[in-house]
């Protein structure tokens, strides 16, 4: 699988967990989008990308980051992020499917190499000062 080099402000966000073949299109976004303990430097990210299973799956144009729990998710993805109801502290973006030219360029490559072995953190910033 060929291994990428990022070059645009993003963050690279691991949804295995939740990630299943066949997922639709509003699925997917649902898992991307939130809610994650996330620091203000994710104001800086340009893109959210997708990652399942080492491979960008999507990736998403960042329009804006509310705090969870203010914006609606499609079923079943309901709360799936979330455990007991505890949401403080936790974002999620508002965003769309980014331009082909990115997609294109992006989806269906490994980005194995992004994560250090033994790093749990779901999310990882590139191209972003932190």
């Amino acid at each position: 699988m060929t291994e990428i080099n990022i070059t645009e402000p993003a963050l690279l966000i691991r949804t295995s967990r939740l990630f299943n073949e066949g997922m639709t299109a509003r699925q997917l976004y649902d898992i991307t989008r939130g809610v994650w303990k996330i620091g203000k430097d994710r104001e800086k990210a340009e893109y959210a990308f997708c990652v399942a299973k080492v491979v960008v799956q999507e990736i998403y144009s960042i329009q804006e980051w509310q705090p969870a729990g203010t914006t609606p998710y499609g079923p079943p993805q309901q709360d799936a992020n979330i455990k007991d109801g505890r949401w403080d502290g936790r974002w999620e973006f508002i965003g769309k499917e980014a331009p082909e030219t990115i997609r294109k360029k992006y989806i269906g490559k490994s980005v194995a190499h992004y994560f250090a072995r033994g790093n749990a953190n779901p999310i990882n910033y590139l191209n972003i000062k932190v």
